[in-house]
């Protein structure tokens, strides 16, 4: 018998349009090498996503900003089309809060997880997560939310500089802004100015104490919490490389166990009544040693295959498993397996992995998505050089003009090297 229930297609939604968002191929290659049916929601018209052998249909998505009913309406259609129930796998923070307050509207066409339908836009709202962490004792550090530039001033003082600045709603930032999710303040008139563009970035401002990167600093948890509330998928593992660097992505993460990770995480969906797939976030204190917690994504983290078990489980096809009533079967960890995304860490890509380990784009049963990355990573690279070296050029003073007969005549050695 096979692992999954073949007979049950997959629906993956993305709203995000992000063309490396190389989450949304693992989920096509995870669920599509199980032999199930998988269609795809998401702007992939220039990604490497749709060159994978796995994608049985592309369908267009809701634009960027869609309200909740624009984004049924297109459930539905593609619904119409599949016309048997299917999973739903939402990928982003903006499709999983969708497919949360839509669940009932959504039924019987697609199988979600049974849960509160605000609980995923509650926890991914950066605000609301500071109270989700005291009351489930889980550390999370100093955050405050002003109420004016001034009060921005005034907290980034009261903090120490540098802190952190997030938009406690990310998904609503508009494209185009150059308003980013989270960055570094150094000052406290950053914090006023951004503060300025709160009615911009659609969410309140936060400013949060600043816990600095460090070796083994940076950890993630990726779970699915079943019916019953169990965790039967994933495992804690390390951020050995971001992109950028001390602040981003997982480029290089490993699977390495952690009882007090494990322990916060089960925790938090415990107090919380969490059901299905959730990422985690956590950095450790230098000085106190806690475990705080960053964020919490209550989709699958774009590094969940990194926690395929021996068994052939990962996070996502816990949720097709359990969604179709079937128990997924015990599997070990694989402590040391490697997760590699290859354009942000190359070296780490070629050198030799004991433990195991699975690269972001590039596989040997799938080899399209990774050649069509490395085209694409080529222009977004040569473009974001264009965009930084003509403003340069621009902003130089330009060479004075020298009259045509004034001009100097070359040399005997000018010319003997033109």
């Amino acid at each position: 018998m096979p692992l999954l229930d073949t007979r049950v297609p997959a629906v993956i939604l993305r709203i995000d349009r992000n063309p490396f968002h190389h989450g949304t191929l693992g989920a096509v290659r995870s669920l599509g090498r199980a032999g199930v049916e998988v269609h795809v929601v998401a702007d992939e018209s220039g990604s490497p996503v749709r060159r994978s052998r796995h994608v049985r249909r592309l369908h267009p998505p809701p634009a960027p900003g869609a309200s909740t009913e624009d984004v049924l309406a297109v459930l539905r259609r593609v619904a119409d089309r599949i016309a048997r129930p299917a999973v739903l796998v939402p990928m982003d923070d903006a499709s999983a809060i969708a497919a949360g307050r839509l669940r009932d509207a959504l039924a019987p066409s697609y199988l979600l997880p049974e849960m509160p339908g605000t609980l995923p836009e509650r926890v991914a709202d950066k605000a609301e997560l500071a109270a989700v962490c005291a009351s489930a004792d889980v550390p999370h550090p100093v955050t405050l939310v002003p109420d004016s530039p001034r009060r921005a001033g005034e907290d980034a003082w009261r903090l120490g500089l540098p802190l952190v600045a997030k938009w406690s709603r990310p998904w609503l930032l508009p494209t185009g802004s150059g308003l980013r999710s989270t960055r570094l303040v150094r000052s406290a008139e950053q914090a006023r100015e951004l503060y300025r563009r709160t009615d911009e970035a659609g969410s309140p401002l936060l400013l949060q104490a600043y816990l600095p990167p460090g070796p083994d600093r940076d950890w993630f948890f990726h779970g699915y919490a079943d019916r019953s509330g169990a965790l039967r998928a994933g495992g804690p593992g390390r951020k050995q490389l971001s992109w950028p660097r001390g602040a981003g992505l997982t480029a290089v993460g490993c699977w390495t166990p952690n009882a007090q990770v494990q322990a916060l995480a089960e925790r938090l969906t415990g107090e919380l009544g969490y059901r299905g797939v959730f990422d985690l976030d956590f950095r450790r204190c230098h000085a106190t040693g806690r475990y705080h917690l960053l964020d919490f994504n209550p989709r699958p983290g774009a590094q969940f295959r990194l926690f395929e078990d021996s068994a052939g489980v990962d996070v996502v096809r816990a949720l097709h498993l359990d969604l179709t009533g079937r128990r997924p079967p015990a599997g070990d960890p694989v402590a040391g397996r490697r997760f590699v995304v290859e354009n942000y860490a190359p070296l780490a890509a070629l050198r030799p992995a004991p433990g195991g380990r699975e690269l972001a784009w590039h596989a040997r049963d799938d080899r399209g998505p990774g050649r069509a990355m490395w085209a694409l990573w080529a222009r977004h690279v040569s473009g974001r050089l264009r965009e930084r070296l003509v403003p340069a050029a621009a902003a130089a003073p330009a060479a004075p003009l020298i009259p045509r007969a004034a001009s100097p005549s070359p040399t005997d050695n000018e010319k003997a090297s033109s």
